[in-house]
């Protein structure tokens, strides 16, 4: 129930910032179906490791850190997957290159992953968990910029920010 809700609010995240970027309406589409299948690998992944309240291992970070490629084999065999199986792969890559599981960095990754790392950074920081609770937006706003450069695209960071910045003015 938590991916569900989680898949639903990065969509509509992802279709806002794909507008605010103008990008063609084909691309926004495909962000939404980014944000509702970057994590399709997860099926791989035990029951154990993805429900553990703890922190995982190393070894049960190596098995977690698989679900990439896995997502990457089952959208490849989907034809209506297949256009972002690429992205399934990539999406945990960071700007500084630290993610996995290429290692690579800036704009090697694609825009649609770094635009889906903010986004769902941001989602998980302020929306409870059941080992946390949610932190406020201002606070989660406040950790993408201090890891923007690192983890984030900084420019697509700072668009962020500011789509949320509109949006809460606007209500």
């Amino acid at each position: 129930h938590i991916t569900e809700g989680h898949a639903d609010r990065l969509g509509t995240l992802m279709e806002q910032m794909g507008q605010k970027l103008l990008l063609p309406p084909g691309d926004v589409a495909d962000l939404w179906l980014l944000a509702k299948f970057h994590d399709i690998g997860k099926v791989g992944i035990p029951d154990s490791i993805l429900k553990k309240p703890a922190k995982l291992t190393e070894e049960e970070m190596a098995i977690m850190r698989q679900h990439c490629e896995i997502g990457f084999r089952i959208a490849k065999a989907s034809p209506d997957l297949a256009p972002i199986a690429d992205w399934i792969l990539k999406h945990q890559e960071h700007w500084d290159g630290g993610g996995y599981p290429l290692g690579i960095k800036g704009e090697q990754i694609p825009l649609q992953c770094r635009i889906l790392g903010i986004i769902d950074a941001f989602d998980a920081m302020t929306s409870d968990r059941p080992y946390r609770k949610a932190m406020p937006v201002e606070a989660a706003i406040a950790e993408l910029r201090r890891c923007a450069g690192r983890q984030f695209d900084p420019a697509l960071t700072e668009e962020f920010i500011q789509m949320l910045d509109a949006a809460d003015n606007l209500g």
